[in-house]
């Protein structure tokens, strides 16, 4: 149907979109001073406005709609979110690390290579999970989310990939350049500016987190979703925390109870596992599903 035929439409819009508005503008500027300054461009479309510090706010808005509106359009009800090191290497590429490394990383090497059976689980987990291809109101369920990086993250994509399903990649901008793994769903894969943005879409749809051996940014995430449920601000959901060894070679949490910094209950917010399948048993059980 024309344009000229929905005039007389009631429901037809009767202002024109905003892109069909900076349209008339193309290639019709008669190049006089006043066209020619950027205070003539259109708010929405001058990236140098947007930028501005003063801008932040809007910035803020744009990073929390972009990918919830895309997500809802999607079908997404729910995901289970994946977060782990950037570094761990693929069993694969495991004996290539060590014999690479020269004699001062080599124990470094060693040490992460030992640890690429996480990578193995990250994506057992998700493949198993995303075959099963849950479906509730509509909508699916338990979407695989990682980071959208390398090591754990790209087992999770990969793990979902694999079993022939869409899989979400929240990547974030750094001063070195992390691209999405190539395993992450295209029309799934964001990009943010602000972490905090970035961690509220994490949590938004999660109905499960398992959290692998990582660095600083795993064990933010960690935390913070533990403070989450602690607090109360967050209901509870299966927290699935994976290498018991690694963790509390890290994490002193019966220090933090002795200390009576927290209580011996909170420790009850996370559950060890080291395999796939206990991770999923464990949230087939809380959800009284299937294992």
């Amino acid at each position: 149907m024309n344009e000229e035929s929905t005039e007389h439409d009631l429901v037809d819009h009767k202002f024109y979109h905003a892109g069909q508005e900076a349209a008339f503008l193309e290639g019709k500027d008669p190049g006089t001073p006043q066209t020619r300054h950027p205070a003539y461009r259109l708010a929405y479309a001058d990236t140098d406005f947007l930028l501005r510090d003063e801008l932040r706010p809007v910035r803020f808005q744009l990073e929390l709609l972009k990918p919830e509106m895309l997500l809802e359009e999607a079908g997404i009800g729910s995901t289970l979110v994946i977060y782990g090191s950037a570094r761990i290497p693929s069993p694969e590429q495991a004996e290539k690390l060590v014999a690479e490394a020269d004699e001062e990383r080599r124990p470094i090497a060693e040490r992460l290579a030992a640890n690429s059976k996480y990578y193995t689980e990250s994506y057992n987990l998700a493949r198993r999970v995303s075959e099963l291809a849950i479906v509730e109101d509509g909508k699916r369920q338990f979407v695989i989310c990682s980071g959208g990086g390398p090591s754990i993250m790209e087992a999770a994509n990969r793990g979902a990939s694999d079993a022939g399903a869409e899989s979400i990649g929240l990547n974030i901008s750094l001063p070195h350049e992390q691209y999405p793994n190539s395993y992450v769903t295209p029309y799934l894969s964001f990009q943010f500016h602000y972490f905090a943005l970035r961690k509220m879409h994490f949590l938004l749809r999660a109905r499960a987190v398992a959290v692998f051996p990582g660095g600083f940014g795993t064990l933010d995430e960690f935390l913070e979703l533990l403070t989450l449920i602690q607090t109360g601000k967050m209901k509870p959901i299966p927290v699935l925390l994976f290498g018991k060894e690694f963790w509390t070679s890290v994490v002193n949490f019966e220090a933090l109870v002795e200390a009576g910094t927290i209580n011996r209950a909170d420790l009850d917010l996370f559950h060890w596992c080291e395999t796939a399948e206990e991770a999923w048993c464990h949230i087939a059980e809380f959800y009284n599903l299937k294992c």
